[in-house]
């Protein structure tokens, strides 16, 4: 790819390969350009799997990067199936993928009778109870980052300093994790969540190693969480899904570990990465933080933006059970999808002016949270508070936030992650 400063990007479309990790650290004008050529020219492009040592690649799968077809594959849970896979390109054994997995990559009806459970416990009213404790937590944070700017040179990252430190701890207090096991937490989830990021992944002859340990780490401490739970009952989330009953059948203390990695994936992970994303994307459009500056009221259709405009999980994966045919598309059963929400949230076809960030977009049907079906995200309503709160915080305690470098990006396609982003606060003493 090359780049002309008046034209833009340069796009062969025979070399663009959404395998290739480097393709996943370019920059995001880059990476939406090729999507625009994709969904134009190619919407079901089919590419290798990429390789993954101690793992035995497939044939490859089909790039899904138009709204229509990636709103219909979610929308068919028993043609384009979630329990072969969903959060790994190349096939991994049964209990490991579920585990990882956990509701994202199961199917009807074990998957309907699992979310059954966690949606009696999961619900936005008990979610609203937590509002005053994310106010407490964004606020601690916040002023822990400017005390750090004032015994300093007024620097502070934003990811470590604001970003990694609120969903996070909003996490821990939902499920009652203790504070001496929360370092353990957020060390062996950067590991999950990296995406093979040699960074995060030292041993990158053995990735898969690493992966199992840091899940068998957050299992030990939920399993054992779960079984104290049972003893001594508290008020957490821990509690609610260890004694929850639905037809008779509660959550195993396996199930409870494999929900808690799901909730890391998109009640923090992303959660991070849309705060870190979207301070970014505010630098980078001044005007439109001066906008919502003077206008508090533009917080819930800003809200909507920045997850559109940074969509955290970039894509999730499905399988064809089944020959069939899709908006002119014919498929055989056993092929992949890859659903491309980063690119669905740009199709042109849907949103207008795709590519300009406008915190008062309305309507905003975009796909940030999973498209339509089963599998949309339990946590967008905590998630959406979470952001809504962490920004209007931001506004409030740190305006003099100035980002002053380059952000250093995950080098992973399926987390739209920074580790880094380099500010300070023009304020501090």
């Amino acid at each position: 790819m090359s780049v002309d400063a008046a034209a833009g990007p340069q796009i062969d479309p025979g070399g663009i390969d959404l395998s290739d990790r480097d393709f996943w650290v370019c920059p995001p004008a880059e990476r939406h350009a090729v999507f625009d050529v994709l969904r134009r020219e190619s919407p079901f492009a089919f590419f290798a799997e990429p390789e993954v040592p101690m793992l035995e690649s497939g044939p490859g799968y089909y790039a899904v990067t138009r709204y229509a077809d990636l709103d219909a594959i979610s929308s068919q849970p028993a043609v384009f199936c979630s329990g072969e896979g969903a959060v790994s390109i190349t096939d991994i054994p049964a209990d490991l993928n579920e585990f990882y997995g956990s509701l994202i990559s199961m199917d009807d009806p074990r998957h309907a009778k699992i979310r059954r459970i966690v949606s009696k416990v999961f619900t936005p009213r008990m979610l609203e109870q937590l509002v005053g404790s994310v106010h407490q937590i964004t606020e601690d944070v916040l002023d822990a980052a400017r005390r750090k700017a004032e015994a300093g040179d007024g620097s502070i990252d934003v990811v470590a300093d604001i970003a990694a430190p609120i969903p996070l701890r909003v996490i821990c207090d939902l499920m009652g994790v203790p504070d001496e096991d929360r370092a353990l937490i957020l060390a062996t989830s950067n590991i999950v969540l990296s995406g093979g990021d040699p960074e995060l992944i030292e041993n990158q002859d053995d990735p898969l190693t690493a992966f199992l340990e840091a899940g068998m780490a957050l299992a030990g401490v939920m399993e054992r969480l779960a079984a104290e739970r049972l003893e001594r009952p508290t008020d957490d989330l821990t509690t609610a899904l260890a004694m929850t009953e639905v037809d008779g059948e509660r959550l195993s203390h396996a199930e409870i570990a494999s929900f808690f990695i799901l909730l890391l994936v998109a009640g923090n992970e992303t959660t991070r990465n849309a705060i870190s994303q979207g301070v970014l994307a505010l630098s980078e459009h001044p005007e439109q933080c001066a906008r919502w500056m003077s206008d508090p009221s533009l917080t819930r259709t800003a809200v909507e933006e920045i997850v559109r405009w940074t969509s955290p999980i970039t894509w999730m994966r499905r399988t064809a059970t089944q020959d069939g045919e899709l908006n002119g598309f014919r498929f055989r059963a056993g092929d992949k999808f890859l659903l491309f929400y980063a690119a669905a949230n740009r199709d042109p076809a849907v949103f207008a002016d795709p590519h300009v960030f406008d915190l008062a977009r309305d309507p905003n049907p975009h796909v940030g949270f999973g498209g339509h079906g089963p599998h949309f995200c339990l946590g967008a309503h905590l998630a959406r508070r979470e952001i809504a709160v962490t920004f209007q915080a931001l506004l409030d305690r740190l305006p003099d936030l100035e980002v002053t470098g380059e952000p250093d990006r995950l080098r992973s396609s399926f987390v739209n992650g920074i580790k880094r982003l380099p500010a300070r606060l023009t304020g501090a003493r």
